[in-house]
């Protein structure tokens, strides 16, 4: 087991897994310039890279100084347009635009990386942005080859991560426009949160998020998938995994969740869950199923906490749900629950419990 850090504005290792990549259009994407030729061509091999990569759940999107119409035009005439989500063309600087791409998806800077031919271009966004890494395009047929672009294992949530997101943004949307308090619209969507043991299908999604989920990360452990089969057959712990659906779609595997089982003390040694679902309250939900389950078994209940720059998120959940400090091991901060005192769950989430 491992742990992590706090993320810095130090360069990113180049290894590190990309969570998007960001495309430059003009003899990049396609060889040309759109403004000179308006019917220019990909460039070889670009659309097998741009399919691989979905297909291994790293998204991808635009920065181009381009006519905004024009350019999506061009790109649903190729059939790419909708591989790219949240695409930033206009007249902007490529970091204002890889700021704002990173903000909507929701990852950090040292999860995305940018692909473009002009070295001015790479430079700047190297000042502005040194945890983001920058590729020269004259590599990009063979950027899926890369250690940061090739994960491990490719699980059925990763190969549907782009249509997720796009149902996410189709969500927030609707709740934006919605004129009826949030509450309301929380309770119209449905919700159905499942929560059971891990299963062996399960564990290379669990590997998964312990990898890539930081700001819904109570400590920032990572685990290999040997080591959760360890786990999730050790009578000394429970390993979770809650899965959550609405009326837009599945939201595919969020959560997860790893509790050591002493004699007298139940600890959390991790809590996490996708970014995707923060603002629906369904990390309160999981804790209370471990809160049921430690009351019912007569032990306390603790957790670690491990700060950083990300996940304070996660340390407020912890104190919604009845969790007071009780010491610190160095960097970990131990909490204990009253079990007394059980959260109040939000009603507008149905929990189906699974052996």
């Amino acid at each position: 087991m491992s742990e992590r850090g706090e993320r810095s504005t130090a360069p990113t290792p180049a290894d590190a897994p990309v969570k998007c990549l960001v495309w430059d259009l003009d003899n990049t994407l396609w060889k040309g310039i759109l403004l000179e030729d308006e019917r220019v061509r990909l460039r070889p091999g670009i659309r097998a890279v741009v399919r691989t990569l979905d297909e291994r759940g790293i998204l991808q999107s635009l920065a181009s100084r381009n006519a905004p119409d024009q350019a999506l035009a061009r790109l649903r005439a190729l059939g790419l347009a909708h591989f790219f989500l949240c695409p930033q063309i206009g007249w902007h600087a490529k970091d204002a635009s890889i700021q704002a791409i990173a903000k909507r998806l929701n990852i950090g800077l040292d999860a995305v990386a940018l692909i473009d031919d002009d070295p001015f271009e790479r430079d700047a966004v190297c000042a502005a942005l040194p945890q983001v890494r920058v590729f020269d395009a004259r590599g990009a047929a063979r950027i899926a080859s890369l250690p940061a672009f090739t994960p491990r294992t490719i699980t059925p949530d990763a190969r549907r991560r782009r249509q997720m997101m796009a149902s996410e943004f189709e969500r927030t949307r609707d709740e934006e426009e919605f004129p009826g308090p949030r509450e309301e619209f929380l309770a119209g969507l449905g919700m159905r949160l499942r929560i059971g043991r891990v299963r062996p299908g399960d564990l290379d999604r669990a590997e998964e998020l312990t990898v890539r989920t930081h700001q819904l990360n109570s400590t920032g452990y990572t685990f290999g998938r040997e080591e959760l089969e360890r786990l999730r057959v050790s009578p000394d712990h429970w390993l979770l995994m809650a899965e959550l659906d609405d009326r837009y779609g599945d939201y595919g595997k969020i959560g997860l969740a790893l509790v050591e089982c002493g004699e007298d003390v139940w600890t959390i040694r991790l809590l996490l869950m996708s970014c995707r679902v923060m603002s629906r309250g369904v990390g309160t939900v999981l804790l209370q199923h471990i809160l049921s389950a430690a009351s019912r078994a007569g032990v306390r209940l603790q957790a670690e906490f491990i700060q950083t720059q990300v996940n304070r998120q996660m340390y407020v959940t912890f104190r919604f749900a009845g969790f007071s400090e009780v010491g610190r091991r160095g960097e970990v901060l131990l909490l204990e629950a009253d079990l007394a005192e059980p959260p109040v769950l939000p009603p507008y989430v149905q929990v189906i419990e699974e052996p």
